[in-house]
């Protein structure tokens, strides 16, 4: 387990050997890598990852932030977009690191870095990478849980951090839980989803410059009115994708 100061994006840049992998336009082909975890593949039909994949944009040589990375779904995934002279720090907080599923994933794919800390000191350097990417995590900005070890957070300072990590032209992607307007807080811990206006919000008090949306996981039978956990709907989920360029 690595740990993550502010600067420690600025001191990991070099020595680790990474995968050839695919051509990076060539998204089928990186979701069908056989090396790719089970668990992972298995939640592939609902994510469409090639379609959110060549909609993000990532490119061969790309430094990406995966934040709140989960158990590294699209961290693998990304590891083969950017390719051997790129690299994927995956940021989680301790309590979600498991180690047995990173240290399996990291020898498959030896340019992703896991960066584990307590969620407010997942900071990234000043540009230190090409792009971050939040995967049905960005509702967390807004949620508090002991049980998770989850404290409550200011998103502006989230979003600032990135702004002042990514590059310039650099980009962030962002895909969630598509959430009802309201108290943004009260709808996060009663639904786990977030109204995208909210994001754009953001991003954009940030300094980012809003580029487009997708609506490749968008889901017209899901009213918006059920947690994101319930049977009825987990899995099925109505879900955004906006994307952001930092100016320059």
């Amino acid at each position: 387990m690595k740990a993550l100061g502010f600067a420690a994006l600025a001191l990991m840049a070099a020595g680790v050997a990474a995968p050839a992998g695919a051509a990076p336009s060539d998204y089928a082909k990186v979701v069908a890598d056989a090396q790719r975890l089970p668990a992972n593949v298995a939640m592939d039909e609902g994510r469409m990852p090639a379609a959110v994949l060549d909609f993000a944009g990532f490119k061969a040589g790309d430094v990406i932030a995966d934040y709140q990375a989960g158990g590294g779904y699209y961290s693998e995934l990304l590891s083969r977009v950017v390719g051997p002279k790129g690299r994927v720090y995956a940021l989680t907080q301790p309590n979600m690191y498991k180690a047995e599923a990173w240290t399996a994933l990291s020898a498959r794919f030896p340019n992703v870095v896991p960066l584990v800390a307590p969620a407010t000191g997942l900071m990234l350097a000043p540009g230190s990478v090409d792009g971050v990417f939040a995967h049905l995590v960005y509702h967390d900005l807004y949620w508090e849980s002991a049980k998770y070890q989850h404290p409550w957070m200011d998103p502006s300072v989230v979003a600032a951090n990135w702004f002042a990590a990514v590059k310039p032209g650099g980009r962030v992607v962002i895909v969630d839980h598509a959430g009802p307007a309201g108290d943004t807080r009260a709808v996060v811990e009663k639904f786990h989803r977030i109204d995208p206006a909210i994001v754009r919000r953001d991003m954009e008090q940030a300094g980012f410059v809003f580029q487009a949306s997708s609506d490749v996981l968008h889901r017209s039978d899901d009213p918006h009115a059920a947690n994101v956990f319930d049977p009825s709907i987990r899995g099925k989920t109505d879900r955004f994708v906006l994307k952001f360029r930092k100016p320059g």
